[in-house]
């Protein structure tokens, strides 16, 4: 676990211990960061001010994308990709922010990869309040999330264009994986863009109009996010649907194979069967050329059924 206090719009961005940050009261506004998997003490990190509705929604352990007002401030969780490296099953991480006028509480179970991106427009000062803050890390998760989503949707592109009954298997397998991702990623992706709605209609002091328009683009852009990962489960859908029909035509084919021949065979098995029979009585039985007459009596018999079936139109794929 490790804790950052940030002092942020009051000159160059600076680090503060957990004292001064809990005090600081002068321009700009106090980012505290706390980044790993056990419980940090809040009270030492940001003081008195934090609601205890608030403390639980920083600390729980499963979260979904939300926004809440409280008083003078809002709860925020947001789900974007994790930082390189980490293992997790959802794919996702979560974002939990306090936010009010002048300062900013945050916690990150596992490392989020929008986070450096946000610290590093933080020292550009591109980021000088609360609402840059909240608006910086919408922008930055929908943008790093945007191109993932979009290659689920490629992956489903090369599957049409592969399309063949001699890789149903293979295709299978990748249609499963893109649609299990892709309920993954809507999971928290349609949620993400709800908060982000919430919080751009909610009036903060500290929210300005400039804030509450990227915060809206980036609503947009998880909306067509949302949109794009709904269209992806239907298409694997029709894709499987599409690989089954392929499988079934080609057992049909098989089998309608296998029945030809056996057709074919049948009769030739009971001309060898009858003559095959230990009795007194079988004509031409002690003739040098009965055994060729009969092979050649199978192969009219056998041609003429083949025949048929070729007239019926039975042998072609």
């Amino acid at each position: 676990m490790s804790c950052t206090a940030l002092l942020v719009g009051d000159g160059p961005v600076r680090t503060l211990t957990a004292a001064e940050a809990a005090s600081y009261a002068g321009r700009g506004f106090v980012w505290i960061h706390v980044d790993g998997e056990d419980r940090p003490s809040l009270d030492l990190l940001a003081g008195e001010d934090i609601p205890e509705v608030a403390a639980n929604a920083l600390v729980a352990t499963e979260t979904r994308p939300r926004c809440d007002r409280v008083e003078d401030g809002a709860i925020i969780n947001l789900r974007g990709p994790a930082a390189a490296g980490v293992d997790i099953s959802d794919r996702l991480v979560s974002i939990r922010m306090w936010v009010r006028g002048g300062k900013v509480n945050s916690l990150t179970r596992r490392p989020l990869l929008a986070t450096a991106a946000v610290v590093e427009e933080m020292r550009r000062g591109t980021v000088a309040d609360p609402g840059d803050l909240v608006a910086a890390f919408a922008r930055e998760i929908s943008r790093e999330l945007d191109p993932q989503v979009a290659d689920l949707g490629d992956q489903l592109d090369e599957c049409e264009s592969g399309l063949d009954p001699n890789s149903v298997w293979r295709l299978r397998r990748t249609i499963s994986e893109v649609r299990s991702e892709a309920i993954t990623f809507r999971r928290f992706v349609a949620p993400d863009r709800d908060a982000l709605q919430a919080l751009a209609g909610m009036d903060f002091d500290w929210l300005a109009d400039d804030d509450r328009l990227h915060i809206r683009e980036a609503a947009d852009r998880f909306a067509r996010m949302a949109e794009e990962l709904e269209a992806v489960r239907e298409r694997s859908a029709l894709l499987h649907e599409q690989l089954t029909d392929l499988r079934a035509e080609e057992i049909d084919q098989r089998s309608l194979l296998i029945s030809v021949v056996a057709f074919i065979f049948l009769p030739l098995t009971f001309i060898t069967g009858l003559l095959g029979m230990n009795v007194e009585g079988i004509p031409y039985a002690h003739e040098p050329w009965s055994f060729w007459g009969v092979v050649g009596f199978c192969v009219i018999v056998g041609a003429a059924v083949m025949g048929w079936f070729a007239r019926r139109h039975w042998l072609r794929r």
